[in-house]
């Protein structure tokens, strides 16, 4: 695959075998590997595709506090983001607009470390639904797939 990148970041190509769920993945220079768990068939030589997709909301997350407080001068020392994902009832999500069927449920955790008062912690805490991933995982999606 060759693709035009003048206007923007190298696609992410990922190859895989037909005979399991082992990939290769590459962004720009760097080289990963993804796979499933043995106990869904995997070979688990790397992490399954929603820990991916739970990585691209953690670092996000992450570097989104980190910068609005280093914008605003505030003493925050790390962020950790601790995630889980699930699939749950719709009728047992109240605040869910679906209500038959499964959804997909995301639970993100926060901690936050440094000299920062109660008034800059629930700052930080609004803020991190503006992470750029966040905003794409909650908006409308389009993905437009072709054969080449």
């Amino acid at each position: 695959m060759t693709a035009d990148t003048s206007n923007g970041p190298p696609p992410v190509i990922v190859r895989g075998g037909a005979a399991g769920f082992a990939q290769e993945i590459e962004i720009g220079s760097h080289r990963l590997k993804g796979d499933e768990p043995i106990a869904f068939g995997g070979t688990e030589t790397g992490p399954s595709p929603y820990d991916f997709l739970l990585a691209a909301l953690g670092s996000c997350t992450s570097m989104t506090i980190s910068f609005y407080a280093r914008r605003k001068g505030w003493p925050l020392d790390n962020v950790m983001v601790s995630l889980q994902h699930s699939k749950i009832h719709a009728a047992d999500c109240a605040e869910c607009e679906t209500k038959v069927g499964k959804i997909d449920r995301i639970e993100r955790e926060i901690e936050l470390t440094g000299a920062l008062t109660s008034e800059q912690r629930s700052k930080l805490m609004e803020i991190v639904d503006q992470c750029p991933v966040h905003q794409t995982l909650t908006s409308e999606i389009n993905i437009r797939t072709r054969a080449v």
